[in-house]
């Protein structure tokens, strides 16, 4: 089966990409917990985060970081918070997004964001960031 990631991945589908590159990419989500909320995902299609071998994890867990650095830099947050939840899509996410407190963290408060210049102006923001940070796969 398919996943909306793959087919995201494959440009099937519109994504607001922040971060490319031969194993896993990032891209805006469209039901953001708070503006910069992003979608760290492996290219090769895998369920459960648990289920990933480490070697791939590990590469996830590196662009999060520099995902999350980047959030909290755009958006001069105090933290950025990491979710991995599996419910919404089979495909392993992890969910980075600047957070001020664990109220951000209340997935029923998303709302699905219909205005694709909000996405594109947030992710214009964090390649910048993540840009200055040093990072070029942005």
């Amino acid at each position: 089966m398919t996943t909306v990631f793959s087919r995201i991945i494959a440009g099937e589908l519109p994504g607001h990409f922040v971060w490319q590159d031969p194993e896993v990419v990032a891209f805006l989500s469209i039901a953001p917990l708070r503006p910069g909320h992003t979608l760290v995902v492996p290219r090769r299609e895998v369920d459960r985060w648990t289920d990933a071998d480490g070697t791939l994890l590990a590469r996830c867990f590196e662009v999060a970081q520099a995902v999350g650095q980047g959030v909290q830099r755009a958006w001069d947050a105090p933290r950025a918070g990491l979710v991995i939840a599996g419910f919404e899509v089979p495909h392993l996410h992890i969910h980075v997004a600047p957070v001020w407190g664990m109220s951000d963290f209340d997935f029923s408060k998303a709302e699905l964001e219909e205005d694709q210049s909000v996405l594109a102006e947030a992710a214009a923001k964090l390649r910048t960031a993540l840009r200055e940070l040093g990072h070029e796969q942005a």
